[in-house]
């Protein structure tokens, strides 16, 4: 520890970070060496721009008040959600999706801000409220202040994105101290929704819900409402599948069957395990990957950068990569026990979860275990946005940990 002005400031989380974003300026340096555009290998120059905007972000966030969060945290959320209103009436599409503001030649996703956005309300809800989570008021509030984020980004369409606010909502809950009876409950429609595309293993799962909720004995009221939510949730299964878009549906296909489309959405997992398993122990070497040079793998610098880092330094790169957001996350719980206050706490879990969970969807999708959803790698992958929102949520976690001794 050193002090920073008059805060006590820990350069060891600030080094782990400083240190996946050289290695991401690496990657995507190398990922684009070879292309036959110039301004695609200049793209490391805007990724450093990035950095050390994000960086200076960091900073400015460390020396915000944590009680200014607290107190406009609901307020944040609502600008948060006309925000994300706002892009799906005038937003620059991309590939058939609506997801950016342009301002000033530049790309803003207000998704990314978004999670941070829900994470105040949701942490300051779950640190003051006294209702019981057996009430359906209380979970409709708490579900809610999720889900609504999470649809309108699903809108635009992004499923990847949205799939991180259930991510954060389930790790806030179980760390406020929710059963986890009352969890699973809780994502059980999501759970009825998958099972019912065979009958059999809905009947099986929805047998299971029946005894887990007659031997815990919820409530009346309670237990009928969650029995009727999950046979909602298994006879919309058709409409929500129609309602996908092709190349989602043909994601959730490939991953099941990369082999039924190996030219087409199954052509990017097939080239990552080619990439990832050609690297072995060491890997071939920095701007030696031939899978990077010939441009088999697509999106390189964005996706799929792991890719390019186990094919060019192996399974030992991969092993010092997860290691760093190991730290990361292992010094995110170590902050929340260590915090007084009970927001501050249910705040670092959120922006810990979302650091892990993006990592592990991005790292799972490029090994073939995960369904490709878009997700970036936090501070590896190239992007604005996510870098922004990479460097922000280190400064909050910075600013915790400097003042972890507030009520």
């Amino acid at each position: 520890m050193i002090k920073l002005g008059s805060k006590e400031f820990d350069l060891t989380l600030l080094g782990a970070a400083l240190l996946l974003a050289a290695i991401g300026i690496l990657l995507i340096y190398s990922a684009k060496l070879h292309s036959d555009s110039i301004a695609e290998r200049g793209i490391y120059v805007k990724q450093i721009i990035w950095v050390l905007v994000g960086l200076s972000a960091c900073v400015l966030t460390f020396f915000v008040p944590l009680r200014f969060y607290e107190v406009f945290s609901y307020l944040i959320w609502v600008f948060s959600i006309l925000t994300l209103v706002l892009i799906l009436m005038i937003g620059s599409s991309k590939m058939g999706a609506t997801r950016w503001i342009s301002l000033g030649g530049f790309n803003i996703q207000p998704s990314e801000f978004a999670k941070i956005a829900t994470i105040f309300p949701l942490a300051r809800y779950l640190a003051y409220s006294k209702r019981s989570v057996y009430s359906f008021r209380w979970l409709v509030t708490v579900v809610g202040m999720a889900l609504l984020p999470a649809l309108l980004i699903l809108r635009q369409p992004d499923l990847g994105t949205s799939l991180v606010f259930f991510a954060i909502l389930i790790s806030m809950l179980f760390w406020s101290g929710v059963p986890l009876f009352y969890l699973f409950l809780i994502v059980s429609p999501f759970i009825s929704l998958v099972c019912t595309f065979h009958w059999l293993p809905w009947a099986l799962f929805f047998l299971i819900l029946v005894l887990l909720l007659y031997f815990v004995r919820p409530g009346v009221v309670f237990s009928v409402g969650f029995l009727l939510l999950n046979l909602a949730s298994g006879m919309i299964t058709p409409l929500v599948w129609n309602k996908l878009h092709h190349y989602q549906q043909q994601r959730i296909r490939v991953f099941l069957d990369p082999g039924k489309d190996p030219q087409g959405a199954g052509y990017q997992i097939i080239q990552s395990k080619v990439a990832i398993g050609s690297g072995g122990l060491a890997g071939k070497g920095f701007l030696e990957g031939s899978q990077t040079k010939l441009a088999f793998l697509p999106h390189q610098h964005t996706d799929f950068v792991f890719s390019v880092l186990g094919e060019e330094f192996g399974f030992f790169g991969g092993v010092v990569l997860l290691g760093l957001f190991g730290f990361l996350v292992f010094r995110g719980i170590r902050i929340a026990r260590k915090a007084r206050n009970t927001f501050a706490s249910n705040v670092t879990i959120g922006l810990t979860a979302v650091i892990g969970f993006q990592m592990v969807v991005n790292i799972g999708m490029t090994l073939g275990v995960m369904p490709v959803t878009g997700l970036p790698l936090p501070f590896v992958s190239y992007g604005g946005s996510s870098m922004l929102l990479s460097w922000v949520a280190l400064g909050i976690l910075l600013a915790i940990n400097s003042r972890w001794f507030e009520y």
